[in-house]
């Protein structure tokens, strides 16, 4: 294999695991996990999906999955939903603790605003109370603060990923992934999709899953001083590439949940 793999120093490393809302997972992460979620979508939260999707998204989900990132300039107020301000070197995620902005204010985070838009969404089959919100806003930020939560590294491994094994091609790398949901990871996706105690979305899950993944392979073996190479890009890539899909089905689900119509919600 040439070196084209992930060269980071440790003192890089750290500032892209810890610097809030550095990035993300880029573009071409945020594109993954909602073409990955558009093959999960029932019937019925598709056709909502398409209703809400702006026109210039061409009925593509996917294509306004950065949308949020695009606008966080201009929406000031939304930039410090995008992540959680866990302490440093910390392992585990706390709602009180965690979610707040670089001034303290409290509820100010992406798992509060996944909460929120979820939230918003679920107004959809009520027509007086959807005129009070703009649902085509809430899909593209909750879609986005989905994929935003499952973020364990920022989009460098993606980039690396792509020249080295997907002929710089996205296509191939989420025609990858849904090949892996339908075989390696086929028992476990279905598992993914479900919140506990029958919770329409539960972010703050995602999150501690995310810190836990961040201690665990983010930094073990990065030592200070140290060049990040090939065998860390190696290691690491299958743990981005599983939170990619992971982003994407649950996102489905999500919207499976928020837009089921009352009727099938008052028989389940």
């Amino acid at each position: 294999m040439n070196r084209s793999g992930l060269w980071l120093t440790w003192a890089e490393l750290v500032f892209l695991v810890l610097v809030p809302g550095i990035l993300g997972w880029g573009k071409e992460g945020h594109y993954t996990a909602c073409k990955i979620a558009e093959g999960y979508l029932t019937e019925e939260a598709f056709a909502a999906v398409q209703r809400l999707l702006p026109d210039s998204a061409e009925g593509d989900l996917a294509s306004v999955c950065s949308w949020a990132d695009e606008i966080r300039f201009h929406y000031w107020w939304s930039r410090p939903l995008h992540y959680v301000d866990t302490p440093d070197f910390r392992c585990n995620y706390e709602f009180l603790r965690d979610c707040h902005d670089s001034y303290g204010h409290e509820g100010r985070c992406v798992t509060a605003a996944i909460f929120n838009y979820t939230r918003q969404l679920s107004m959809y089959h009520n027509s007086v109370l959807e005129s009070s919100y703009n649902l085509t806003e809430a899909l593209m930020f909750l879609s986005h603060f989905i994929g935003d939560v499952h973020q364990v590294w920022d989009t460098m491994i993606i980039e690396s990923a792509l020249k080295t094994f997907y002929d710089k091609d996205l296509t191939n790398m989420i025609q990858a992934l849904q090949q892996n949901l339908t075989n390696a990871w086929l028992n476990d996706a279905s598992s993914w999709a479900n919140c506990a105690k029958n919770e329409t979305v539960c972010p703050n899950a995602f999150a501690s899953e995310s810190i836990t993944l961040a201690c665990k392979f983010a930094y073990r073996n990065a030592t200070p001083g140290s060049t990040l190479g090939d065998e860390y890009f190696l290691s690491r890539l299958p743990v981005v590439e599983k939170r990619l899909a992971q982003a994407g089905v649950r996102l489905a689900a999500t919207l499976n949940r928020v837009f089921a119509s009352q009727v099938k919600i008052a028989k389940a």
